[in-house]
């Protein structure tokens, strides 16, 4: 059964049309190309600073592999992460790996 990663992150104050521009034109591009799926991305409505996402892993060993993929490389080391860092309070983020549910819509 598929493993999905849901993903807040706290954007900084007055950084989140920039964030979600820098998530659709560079990081999911990027990402897809190595192999992740992404199945969503939403801002929250309560709190203009809170963006959610949700990644698909066939299982724990897959995901494992597609993070080697992604995240050793130069293009993420050099390219990526530095504007995450300037864009998102990477330390306070939360990731949820979760499987879903016999009756859920997204398997």
């Amino acid at each position: 059964m598929a493993l999905f990663e849901v993903r807040t992150y706290p954007v900084f104050e007055g950084a989140m049309d920039e964030w979600s521009a820098f998530m659709e034109s560079t990081i999911v591009p990027f990402i897809e190309e190595k192999g992740m799926k992404v199945d969503a991305m939403f801002r929250a409505a309560e709190d203009q600073n809170v963006y959610v996402w949700i990644r698909r892993f066939d299982n724990e060993a897959h995901r494992q592999k597609l993070y080697k993929a992604v995240y050793q490389t130069d293009h993420w080391q050099t390219n990526i992460k530095p504007t995450v860092r300037r864009l998102v309070d990477v330390g306070n983020a939360v990731v949820h790996v979760v499987e879903a549910t016999e009756g859920s819509p997204l398997k």
